[in-house]
């Protein structure tokens, strides 16, 4: 008996009647040239063009694939491609069900297959990053004798995910989100294919919009939204899918949100008002709206960057590395985690003392700049570590402050021309307060009071 007999039972009932099968199964791509985005991997003599023999030759050029990148990318569809042009069976586990007795059962019926049929096995293991080294072990003699193709998914860093011996063996190809355009294209051909829904019914422009929105770069996910929506319209005995029916079976409000546009930065510039006002609810509010509209996880871990100096400061100096390590996480996990993320940094900053101290010290000595009050660098401060610097007078009467006690030396640092300015003016709020005692007692000795 054939191993892989159910498998071509299900894909010839999926020829004879393509409606059993869900629209992302469907929809999914036969061949390299139908996949969209992913460019990087998919130019001429690419290593995923000469993985297929550039065509369909039949002849793989790697015996283990690792795809990284996030979830609806194209990691399944990339290995159902591999399959079908060198002509493989094609076999799936997840590493969440699957232990290392299943996949022996699959490398020993690959094992089978290919000694009474001749046919080779594509073995795509998804979310090879939940296996232990002890399971990733298991697979390293079916990679070194190619007694399967292993393509193996992971969202996770291969590097700290998998086993060294399996990585080595391996070819890593990383996967991009899909563009706003990727996931578009795909709507677009599903609406008119005749595997998809054939032309049934249009889909009005807004409606697209808030698929695309909710798609948030995966697929799959933007597939079956256009798969229950399509169903709801048809129901109804609608000829265009509609902003309601796609709110109403997907159970999300469309937020009225241009990321090209101004409410764009009309509600980004209420976050940051919100967190500067500590009203931690509505900059939750406003965090919210971005998050749903499909914002950029990295633009608004941006701004909370630039909120963290611009109105805190000093007031509570852990504001900024919070922050920081918000825009650090955010550009490794992605949505929609990172929405736990943002949150901590947004309720953080909200909460927090506030401070412009910092804001308007570098605009008053950058508007002195302009002006023209530079001046020379006092001599003393200038650099010596050369041949001829005393001579000039470089370098000379510094005096070094670690040998004063107190560790202030009472010398000159400003050019003349802004010498006694003062740009810091720190507030009474939070840690700064501390500042503002410290940098009264720190100009004085420097004046030698």
């Amino acid at each position: 008996m054939e191993p892989d007999l159910f498998t071509a039972a299900a894909e010839e009932r999926q020829e004879t009647d393509p409606t059993s099968s869900p629209l992302a199964v469907r929809m999914r791509p036969r061949t390299l040239d139908e996949v969209v985005g992913q460019q990087h991997l998919l130019k001429p003599g690419s290593p995923l063009r000469r993985l297929v023999g550039d065509g369909g030759s039949g002849r793989a050029g790697a015996s283990s694939v690792i795809l990284w990148g996030p979830p609806g990318t194209g990691k399944t569809t990339l290995a159902y491609v591999v399959s079908k042009a060198t002509d493989k069976r094609f076999v799936e586990l997840s590493a969440i069900t699957a232990g290392v007795k299943e996949v022996r059962a699959v490398i020993e019926g690959a094992r089978r297959a290919a000694g009474g049929y001749g046919r080779e096995t594509v073995l795509f293991l998804d979310e090879i990053h939940r296996f232990s080294k002890a399971q990733q072990d298991s697979l390293l003699p079916a990679v070194e004798n190619r007694w399967v193709t292993l393509i193996a998914a992971t969202t996770e860093n291969p590097y700290f995910s998998v086993i060294s011996p399996l990585l080595s063996r391996s070819l890593l190809l990383t996967l991009e989100p899909l563009t706003d355009d990727d996931i578009a294209a795909l709507l677009d051909r599903a609406l008119a294919e005749e595997r998809g829904l054939a032309g049934a019914v249009g889909m009005a422009p807004e409606a697209r919009g808030h698929l695309l929105r909710i798609a948030g770069g995966d697929a799959r996910r933007a597939l079956t939204a256009l798969e229950a929506a399509a169903g709801a319209a048809l129901d109804k005995g609608e000829e265009e899918i509609s902003l309601a029916t796609v709110e109403e079976t997907v159970d999300r409000a469309a937020v009225k949100y241009d990321r090209d546009g101004d409410q764009h930065y009309d509600v980004a510039s209420a976050l940051i008002k919100s967190i500067r006002g500590s009203d931690v609810d509505a900059a939750l509010h406003y965090l919210a709206r971005m998050i749903e509209a499909g914002e950029d996880p990295r633009f608004i871990a941006r701004r909370l960057m630039i909120s963290a100096s611009e109105d805190i400061g000093l007031a509570d100096p852990t504001a900024l590395p919070t922050a920081v390590a918000a825009a650090q996480a955010v550009a490794m996990i992605g949505f929609p985690e990172a929405a736990l993320t943002l949150s901590h940094a947004t309720i953080a900053l909200a909460l927090a003392p506030k401070s412009n101290a910092a804001t308007l010290a570098i605009a008053a000595a950058q508007q002195d700049v302009r002006s023209g009050m530079a001046g020379p660098v006092p001599s003393h401060l200038r650099d010596g570590h050369y041949k001829g610097a005393a001579k000039l007078g470089h370098a000379q009467g510094y005096v070094y402050p670690h040998d004063v006690p107190g560790g202030i030396a009472a010398q000159q640092y400003a050019p003349d021309a802004v010498r006694g300015r003062r740009y810091y003016e720190p507030t009474r709020y939070g840690a700064e307060a501390r500042y503002a005692d410290v940098v009264e007692k720190v100009r004085e000795r420097l004046r030698g009071e």
